[in-house]
């Protein structure tokens, strides 16, 4: 794998306890995000380092920049349909283009617009970002919040066939590591190194509310 791992207790104190952060392993030129799929499509993926054959460019598709929360999520890849894991080496300036032009998924008066004008978005938007509870290793809801960015039409497109570096499938690491949580051992849980990511465009971190 060409992910940098650490051990999970190491990287604890190094981490925002509350409030919304992009937690993820990135440079200057990529970020990896996870996703999960029936084996099929994360097989194509893997061989071809693109998507296609049985994923669906109709419906829109939800990455994640954040390991834990993505485990949360697949059952540390034991949920039936997403057993095939994927590290998505994502070029930064396709993560950042997403978000820009993103609309949140549920609305709220600190967006500063109505109701209307929002769903106005919603509808001509191809992504959409919503920020979700955090999870430990055991899955327990944190005070963190996790971010998730869902594609659709153009930019399902372009993430599919022109934004991705590399595409790893990472199934069996996963499945590894899941044994020490199972064995409640997290002092030998090693995951991808990951840190908070704010951007230099301050217009940018104002819409994502980060600090």
């Amino acid at each position: 794998m060409k992910i940098k791992l650490k051990n999970y207790k190491e990287q604890l104190p190094d981490w925002p306890q509350i409030g919304p952060h992009i937690m993820a392993q990135y440079d200057d030129e990529k970020i990896i995000v996870y996703q999960s799929y029936k084996k099929e499509i994360g097989k194509f993926a893997t061989k071809n380092q693109y998507f296609g054959g049985g994923f669906s460019m109709e419906r829109m598709t939800w990455i994640k920049p954040n390991f834990l929360w993505m485990m949360y999520r697949n059952g540390w890849g034991t949920k039936d349909g997403q057993e095939c894991v994927l590290a998505i080496h994502l070029k930064l300036d396709a993560f950042k283009k997403y978000l820009e032009s993103a609309v949140y998924s549920s609305y709220n008066t600190n967006l500063g617009i109505s109701r209307e004008e929002w769903q106005d978005q919603v509808k001509e938007s191809s992504a959409r970002l919503q920020w979700d509870p955090d999870h430990d290793p055991h899955g327990n809801k944190l005070e963190r919040r996790a971010i998730q960015i869902g594609l659709r039409n153009e930019l399902i497109h372009s993430f599919a066939k022109e934004d991705i570096l590399l595409i790893e499938d990472i199934s069996d690491f996963v499945k590894e590591q899941y044994k020490f949580v199972l064995n409640d051992d997290l002092d030998n849980l090693i995951m991808p190194e990951e840190n908070s990511l704010l951007f230099e465009d301050e217009e940018l971190n104002r819409k994502l509310n980060l600090e």
